[in-house]
């Protein structure tokens, strides 16, 4: 996958995700923020006034100047996969979703991370690489994420795991903390819920750096929307980044690879004091 995928998200998505999340109303906004109905609504139209942006951004924890740089289009990481990584864009209604492909190269055994909408390129990245999949890992379980995973299974004999609490029929179980080998990488599950009750990231070790498949928890310069809860979503992301080396890349369901350190300084979710990596209550 290239890393010139554009980010999943705007601003002014970042800024709906944030309201809706946290319960603040346009009405409620701009009585919090001192501005306008009227400038609240054309933020959410992707409208520039950096006076706006700066004043509605700390009413929803978000940190001010990186949301400005990602209104302005400043934002855009530039992340190479290393060896062992590989990446699959498919089409899904009208935007794209990630699986992620990794590999031990010693032995061949290799995994891949949800599967997205479309098998023949993972099945030819395979042959091509001599590799075999032995485990699918499903970080959640919206369609868009799984919509091959039987298919896959059928055609590789993989062992298919996902969340516990979002438990595909005939899947494994997998719950946070439970760790896999596969050949020299280790693979470690990582609580991530809040846009889904079961979201997990996994983390695996073994190739150049650590990577983190984290599905919809993180987003290069955004993240999931919390359809359960954008509290416990924004609780466990900010755990995840704390406790991940900054060199640690991040392969999200959606969008361009980037790294923990990229979203901790650039992420509005995620970087300055606004919205520090303290969590929230």
């Amino acid at each position: 996958m290239s890393t010139s995928l554009p980010l999943e998200d705007a601003a002014c998505d970042v800024l709906r995700k944030a309201m809706w999340g946290l319960g603040v109303g346009r009405d409620k906004l701009a009585a919090r923020a001192g501005v306008s109905l009227d400038a609240v609504q054309a933020a959410l139209d992707g409208a520039l006034d950096d006076a706006v942006l700066r004043a509605v951004a700390p009413v929803l924890d978000l940190d001010p100047a990186t949301f400005l740089q990602l209104a302005h289009g400043l934002y855009q990481p530039r992340v190479a996969a290393p060896e062992g990584l590989l990446a699959f864009s498919s089409p899904y209604k009208d935007f794209h979703v990630n699986a992620y492909m990794m590999w031990d190269a010693v032995t061949g055994r290799a995994a891949v991370f949800d599967t997205g909408t479309a098998e023949q390129p993972v099945l030819d990245a395979l042959r091509q690489r001599g590799l075999a999949l032995e485990t699918i890992f499903i970080t959640h379980t919206h369609g868009d994420h799984v919509a091959v995973w039987q298919a896959l299974q059928r055609d590789t004999g993989a062992r298919v795991f996902a969340p516990a609490q979002e438990l595909l029929p005939g899947a494994s179980p997998v719950n946070p903390g439970d760790r896999f080998s596969l050949g020299a990488l280790q693979v470690e599950a990582h609580q991530t819920t809040g846009h889904t009750v079961g979201g997990t990231t996994y983390v695996v070790h073994g190739l150049a750096v650590p990577v983190a498949a984290v599905g919809d928890a993180i987003f290069a310069g955004s993240m999931g929307g919390g359809l359960v809860s954008h509290r416990e979503a924004l609780k466990y992301n900010r755990a995840l980044l704390a406790a991940l080396p900054d060199e640690t890349i991040l392969a999200p369901g959606h969008g361009p690879l980037t790294t923990v350190g990229l979203e901790k300084t650039h992420n509005p979710f995620f970087a300055g004091a606004g919205a520090g990596l303290a969590g929230v209550g």
